[in-house]
């Protein structure tokens, strides 16, 4: 059964750093795409980033572009999304997703979750 799990959030004073992993279980990441989202309280679900199956393609939110970073490690079946800069904005629930795809398509195509990481920037 294809699985993702997520881990690395926690609290983080503004400013700060985390790395977050998504790790793949029961599959082989190599051949999908891996996004990463977010939800905060109150809002809607909203793509972060996305890269493809080789890593050579990365896309990413207006409001992390620069701050975020999205790599991937093939070998160990775990992709990361690098915070930097964070600052209460970026409060929310983060999930990775994978599509039935090698390439990033739209959000409602993504159809494995993982069941998500907390992030909380705060003093």
């Amino acid at each position: 059964q294809l699985q993702l799990v997520e881990s690395g959030g926690g609290l983080v004073q503004p400013g700060g750093s985390l790395r977050l992993s998504c790790a793949a279980s029961g599959f082989t990441l190599d051949y999908y795409a891996i996004g990463w989202f977010r939800q905060a309280p109150g809002k809607e679900r909203e793509g972060v980033s996305c890269v493809d199956s080789s890593g050579g393609s990365t896309n990413y939110a207006d409001s992390v572009k620069g701050r975020f970073t999205i790599s991937r490690d093939n070998a160990k079946n775990t992709v990361y999304l690098q915070m930097n800069s964070l600052n209460p904005e970026d409060t929310a629930v983060y999930y990775c997703a994978a599509p039935d795809f090698w390439f990033c398509p739209r959000v409602r195509q993504f159809e494995y979750w993982g069941q998500g990481t907390l992030v909380t920037v705060s003093e």
